[in-house]
């Protein structure tokens, strides 16, 4: 059993991640903002946190960076962050706080279960769901 928690400022975003996340075999935990968080880590670290990017003052971004910074000190056991972009133009932010996956709004219950699958089992998950089609065909044309 894997402990999720889940940070977002809006209710709505809250309901729709539990919905999703809560199969019966997680332990869900909730918070409106990450100021807590440090104290969390430091007593019951979960093992996957998903934020949402735009919190008040301490957003997913802000989350992942903090998190991957403690964890390189040696101060925290490593913790998966998947972070909830609302434009695909973030994705380079997400890439930089060392985020080990993130996903574009909107988001769906396919592509979050797949991420939490993925961060929970040691891998990254990026969401290419909005990525500009021009690009995805010189991927693939270059293999």
């Amino acid at each position: 059993m894997a402990k999720i928690l889940l940070i977002s400022d809006t209710q709505v975003v809250l309901d729709e991640l539990e919905s999703v996340v809560d199969d019966g075999n997680h332990e869900i935990g909730t918070m409106a903002d990450g100021t807590q968080l440090r104290q969390i880590l430091a007593e019951d670290p979960p093992d996957l946190i998903i934020a949402d990017a735009q919190i008040g003052n301490m957003g997913g971004v802000a989350i992942a960076h903090d998190v991957k910074l403690e964890e390189s000190y040696g101060r925290i056991q490593p913790v998966g962050v998947l972070v909830l972009l609302d434009r695909r133009a973030d994705v380079h932010l997400a890439r930089r706080s060392g985020a080990d996956g993130w996903i574009v709004k909107p988001f769906d219950s396919i592509r979050i279960r797949a991420a939490v699958e993925s961060i929970l089992s040691g891998e990254r998950f990026e969401d290419d769901s909005f990525k500009p089609f021009d690009t995805m065909v010189a991927q693939n044309e270059s293999i």
